[in-house]
């Protein structure tokens, strides 16, 4: 079993809050180099907001992404699993994939926040449409930054999906993840579905542990093959570290170190100041913004919506994540390479 570390990708922007192509480039060189083995864009993390009329960044922002990994591709051998994010009702969402796919993405990540009263049939019906465009990352996103319940009906009902080929659970919730793996196990889609971690709050214990809905060992296990990650815009070279010792503990059947256990607990410990988890997660896209900032990767951490900034007291939890876990980043690695990524 194998899988790869896939960032979410941020937005650059400019003080006067327009796209910084040098620097959003600059974002993708990074991501490609530290070892991701793809990129997600147009997702909550590049801010849903490219996609207001009087915006318009979404085919910009995708088609400039798609470019540079290209660019990166030629340069490292190494072809990239380019994931567009896919939001709103059939006709938009299919418009958006219709977009993604041409521009040369593999998968579309499809949130269904947008069909907040849908009905389970409803909602599989938007998928198999969508599917028939571009095959399907399914998405399970926390309702406080935007998601909605999707109960263990519908995700047992979407293993009939034939082009979903992969899920993202971020609900940040136990018992909701286990409805989604329990799904897959009882779907009999365990071997021909990937299965991606989103939750932050649980990211190396997601990916060391397989589950397994019986007490036999005959019956088969799911599995975390690798992650989709807000978190993993930030420090992504270490993140790319941390998946190989985890894939090096799966391959030998464990024990598992207490030592990464810990480290487990260390990184959830640094995602709660990124993510701005004392204030409801207001602060998130800011505190990402805010690593990269301290980087040299982005200028400031503007957002498209002037309101979305760091809370208060974030920066200095980050200041004290930062300096209590220096482990956890890639400072040096991106000093090493920024002004060539910014050329």
């Amino acid at each position: 079993m194998s899988g790869v570390v896939i960032p979410a990708h941020p937005l650059a922007l400019t003080q006067e809050r327009k796209l910084d192509e040098r620097r959003q480039r600059a974002l993708t060189r990074y991501y490609a180099e530290s070892g991701a083995g793809g990129i997600a864009v147009g997702v909550h993390t590049t801010q849903f907001e490219i996609r207001d009329p009087q915006i318009g960044l979404y085919e910009p922002v995708l088609a400039l992404a798609a470019e540079t990994m290209k660019d990166a591709e030629a340069d490292t051998g190494t072809e990239l699993i380019k994931v567009a994010g896919i939001v709103g009702d059939t006709a938009q969402a299919v418009a958006e994939a219709e977009c993604a796919a041409g521009l040369g993405y593999h998968i579309g990540l499809v949130g269904l926040g947008a069909l907040k009263t849908a009905s389970n049939e409803e909602l599989i019906a938007h998928l198999e449409t969508v599917s028939q465009v571009i095959p399907v990352f399914g998405f399970y996103l926390q309702p406080s930054v935007g998601g909605r319940k999707l109960d263990y009906d519908f995700w047992r009902s979407a293993m009939g999906i034939e082009n979903l080929i992969a899920i993202k659970t971020a609900p940040f919730n136990r018992y909701d993840t286990l409805d989604v793996l329990r799904a897959v196990s009882e779907g009999g889609r365990t071997d021909s579905l990937a299965m991606y971690t989103g939750n932050d709050d649980n990211i190396l214990l997601d990916l060391l542990t397989p589950v397994r809905f019986s007490e036999s060992e005959e019956e088969p296990e799911v599995c975390f093959r690798g992650g989709l990650l807000g978190q993993w815009a930030v420090w992504t070279q270490q993140a790319v570290k941390d998946l190989e010792v985890v894939k090096e503990v799966r391959k030998s059947g464990g024990p598992v170190p207490i030592s990464l256990l810990t480290r487990a607990q260390q990184l959830t410990d640094a995602n709660a100041a990124i993510f701005d988890v004392a204030n409801g997660f207001s602060g998130c896209i800011p505190g990402i913004h805010e690593i990269l900032r301290r980087q040299g990767l982005l200028e400031n951490i503007w957002t498209l919506n002037p309101d979305e900034i760091l809370s208060q007291g974030q920066s200095e939890e980050l200041d004290r994540v930062c300096r209590a876990y220096p482990s956890l980043t890639d400072d040096a690695f991106v000093k090493e390479n920024l002004d060539r990524w910014l050329r």
